[in-house]
Order: C-alpha cells, then structure tokens, then sequence
C-alpha cells in the first residue's frame, strides 16, 4: 500500500507541474517533444552534425585535386573542366529552426502556421561546423550555391538570415534557389540540373533523401527509401552528406504512404506508426 500511495502522490506532483502537458492538448505537438529536444539538447545531435561538416571539410582539396570527382547524378560528361561548386539545402541543414518547433509545442499550432514570422525576424542560427565548412570552401573558390524549398517569397529574409551569420552568399548570380521562384516546384531536380551545366559539384548536404535524388524517386514506402541509401552507397560520406532531422520530413510521410489526407485523424496515424515497429 505504501508503494502504491507513493505512485499516487508522485502523479499528482507530474500533473499539477507539467506547463507544457497542461497548456497543450496535441498529440502531434506531444509527438514533436522529444525529437525536438534530441536536437536542442544532446550532445549527440551537437557531435553528429559538426562530425558531418568536419569529414565534408577536410575532404574538399582531394575533390577539387579529382577531376572526375562529381557529386551529381548523370553528370554532362566534359564536366570535368568545369568550376567547382557546393549544393546546400537550408532548413536543418545550414539553419536550425528549431526554436520554431519549440513554439509549436507550446503554442499547440502546426506548420505552417507562425514560419513565415519566424523566418522573417531572421535569427536562425548556424547548424555546427557548417560556417568552417563554407568558409574553406569559398576560400578554395567553390562556388556555394543554396537550393531550399522555401519559397520565393522569403527570399529576402534568408538572404539576411544567412548573411548576418558570416556565411558566403555571392551576388555575381543567383546562388540563392528557392521554391517557386522561376517556375521550381519541391523536387529539386530541375535546379540541380540548373547548377551542373555551368559547374562541377562536389558536395551536397541536405536533411531529406530528394536533397539528393529525385522526388519521384524517393516518394515511396520505407522499404525502397532504404534501398535507395544501398544503391548510392559509394556517395554517402564522401560526396553526399545527410544531416539528421528527428522534427519532421519524408521519412514520417512514408509512414502514411505520402498520404496525410488519406489518416485524417490522428487515431489512424498513429497505428500507421505502431505498424511501422513491425
């Protein structure tokens, strides 16, 4: 009896001094929790992420002493003469937003609502490493190009974000890609196309398989997103890198077979993810 009055007091202590259990009654918001804390609080998230841009670094003078060295698929074959360039995604890749999640959480809202004011006070920082990472590579005169799938109405504040943290943003041509801009939707090919006709890229950083392959590609089960990673096995770590984001992405959207509309209520996605355990 003792024990079982412990357990009592114990949960009324948790309840009566949960803010965040008790100002937000959303099960995806209390889903978000942990991976959002994963990023802001490990020291793990911290190490991986400086670990990634430290390997991508220290490998830069081998890509532009190889030739032949290309990180894009079905490069134009007189690539090889080419100047040498860098692909970027944005968003969990050079900036962190995760400061957005948090407000999420404890507002009790979902994207989209509140990323545009987020975004427009321009304050995201720096993901670890990524500023060593480009600033060698503007030095070795890699062109550095950022290709993200906000939209073109944001442009402006991301050109401030970026700039207000050091980072390298030329202004001798548009470096700066984003969605909707000129006809681009979120598959990134087009762009990626865009970038290999004039330059040989080298490195490509994202959060999301299609920051590397094809939408069209990468828009399957989990199975086949997982064959993708063995299919391009000689890419990861040398070529491509990929940048861990637990907040959100493809790989939820997999779980509900790139059909939100189809588990409209969270009851129903919810046994999607049980039944991805299995």
């Amino acid at each position: 009896m003792k024990s079982l009055r412990h357990i009592f007091l114990c949960s009324i202590f948790f309840f009566n001094n949960a803010p965040i259990a008790s100002e937000v009654d959303n099960s995806y918001q209390k889903q978000s929790l942990l991976a959002v804390l994963y990023k802001r609080t490990s020291a793990e998230y911290k190490a991986n992420t400086f670990q990634v841009y430290s390997s991508a670094k220290n490998n830069i003078d081998k890509a532009l002493q190889d030739k032949s060295w290309t990180a894009l698929l079905n490069q134009d074959k007189d690539y090889q003469n080419l100047p040498p360039a860098v692909i970027l995604d944005i968003d969990e890749t050079v900036l962190d937003n995760s400061e957005h999640q948090v407000r999420s959480i404890k507002n009790g809202t979902n994207y989209p609502v509140g990323w545009k004011e987020w975004v427009s006070e321009e304050t995201a920082g720096a993901l670890p490493g990524v500023k060593e990472y480009l600033t060698y590579a503007d030095t070795k005169g890699v062109k550095i190009f950022y290709v993200t799938n906000r939209t073109h109405d944001l442009e402006e504040y991301t050109r401030n974000n970026l700039k207000a943290l050091g980072l390298p943003l030329d202004n001798d041509m548009d470096v700066l890609m984003m969605k909707n801009e000129k006809g681009w939707t979120s598959d990134k090919t087009s762009r990626r196309d865009l970038i290999k006709k004039n330059f040989r890229v080298i490195h490509i950083f994202g959060d999301q398989l299609d920051d590397f392959i094809p939408l069209q590609k990468t828009a399957t089960n989990i199975t086949s997103r997982k064959a993708l990673i063995d299919q391009y096995s000689d890419m990861w770590g040398e070529k491509w890198y990929m940048l861990i984001n637990p907040m959100y992405g493809e790989w939820e959207e997999a779980l509900y077979e790139h059909c939100w509309s189809c588990f409209p209520e969270e009851s129903d996605r919810v046994i999607q993810r049980l039944k991805a355990l299995d």
